[in-house]
């Protein structure tokens, strides 16, 4: 393994690191939602917002992931499981999704709580996905969750046209034979749909498969408070 890890931009701690900069995201995110129930679209939204407070692309982009609307809220709200409702469930993870966020709060970079109460990073795949130090680890974290809660089966669900997704999935059985988990591993071309339609349940937090799920889990918070992992969360209500 290398040394690449997914912490901070350079920048971030001027965006993101002092309580003026988080006052200022949190009234941001109370005007986006604001607007994203009056059905305002999410661009204009955004920058609307953005202008109003002076944000950079980061923090639009922070914005972004962290606003919803309140039907929306409501609807993820009503889907969402707890930790005591998942005994004996398959459940089906979107790979990269997870797989990111974990190494990115693994590797002190910032995160953030938005208002459905799901974490997010600022992090994505851009076409190709290369293993960095975190990722064992963050294997090591899902496979904690399985066992405590005795899940019957995990589904990891990656974007086929990504380079490495086949490498990545190879490295996810042979961690699942290694250490006896009921893992699979699929790859898909429109995982984000293939995820929304599913009728089991979902681990993700990409906004349209939970508001096109039928039931989800917030499992980077869960692994937050119950592994008691220091990350640098940034909480937007």
């Amino acid at each position: 393994m290398n040394n690449r890890n997914r912490g901070k931009n350079t920048g971030d701690d001027t965006l993101f690191g002092s309580e003026k900069q988080i006052n200022k995201l949190k009234l941001a995110v109370e005007d986006m939602k604001y607007l994203l129930t009056r059905e305002y679209p999410e661009k204009a939204a955004s920058d609307l917002v953005g202008n109003r407070y002076r944000l950079k692309t980061r923090q639009i982009q922070a914005l972004r992931g962290a606003s919803a609307s309140a039907v929306q809220l409501h609807n993820r709200e009503l889907k969402h499981l707890e930790a005591s409702d998942l005994n004996g469930k398959t459940i089906y993870l979107d790979g990269f999704n997870v797989l990111i966020l974990l190494e990115s709060l693994l590797s002190e970079a910032y995160i953030f709580e938005g208002l459905d109460g799901c974490i997010r990073d600022l992090s994505g795949v851009h076409g190709t996905y290369k293993r960095v130090n975190q990722t064992l680890k963050a294997m090591e974290l899902v496979a904690a969750f399985h066992q405590k809660n005795q899940i019957q089966k995990l589904i990891w669900i990656f974007d086929k046209p990504v380079s490495n997704s086949g490498r990545i999935k190879q490295s996810i059985l042979e961690f699942a034979e290694q250490h006896q988990l009921n893992w699979e591993a699929d790859l898909q071309y429109n995982p984000d749909k293939f995820l929304a339609e599913s009728s089991e349940l979902i681990i993700s937090s990409d906004a349209w498969i939970l508001d096109h799920c039928k039931e989800w889990f917030n499992l980077i918070g869960y692994l937050i408070t119950e592994e008691n992992i220091s990350v640098n969360l940034i909480k937007t209500k």
